[in-house]
């Protein structure tokens, strides 16, 4: 691999947990995605249909306004992009995220956070975010993940 970042949204601290562990193991670089209003609880209510994640993850087109951008994303051949589950698939803040840099030649490989949600349906979600870039499937991983599983599944890329 060539220079490495990890960039990641987290809503809970969970995702970051993990993001900052794999940046540490893997000698990435790392960067929160930061929401322009974040979110708080009542915006979490999954049960809630009319809760702000409830309403963003209805509609598909919908990009949560992001605060913050990477400088010089092009330094970057590789990155690793991390986020929980909701819905089964990312949140679309991490489509607004992608869609503001340009990915051709890229390695984009997203990880996920959840307690039991898989991440088989991300890609299909992300991938007309990321044009050019080469899109990995994806892994799953709890809070507690231990840095040599991190470490090893890092190095299968």
């Amino acid at each position: 691999m060539g220079k490495t970042l990890v960039a990641y949204f987290s809503a809970t601290g969970t995702t970051a947990k993990v993001a900052k562990r794999l940046a540490d193991v893997v000698g990435a670089d790392l960067h929160e995605i930061e929401p322009e209003i974040p979110y708080t609880a009542e915006d979490l209510n999954w049960m809630n249909k009319k809760s702000r994640t409830g309403v963003e993850m209805e509609n598909k087109s919908f990009r949560p306004a992001i605060r913050n951008r990477v400088e010089d994303m092009a330094q970057y051949d590789t990155l690793f992009v991390g986020f929980p589950i909701w819905w089964y698939v990312a949140p679309t803040i991490i489509n607004t995220f992608l869609e503001q840099y340009e990915w051709r030649g890229t390695k984009i490989i997203p990880f996920a956070t959840s307690g039991s949600s898989e991440i088989e349906k991300t890609n299909s979600e992300l991938v007309g975010s990321c044009p050019g870039a080469d899109l990995r499937e994806g892994k799953r991983f709890s809070a507690d993940v231990r840095p040599e599983k991190l470490k090893a599944w890092a190095d299968s890329y």
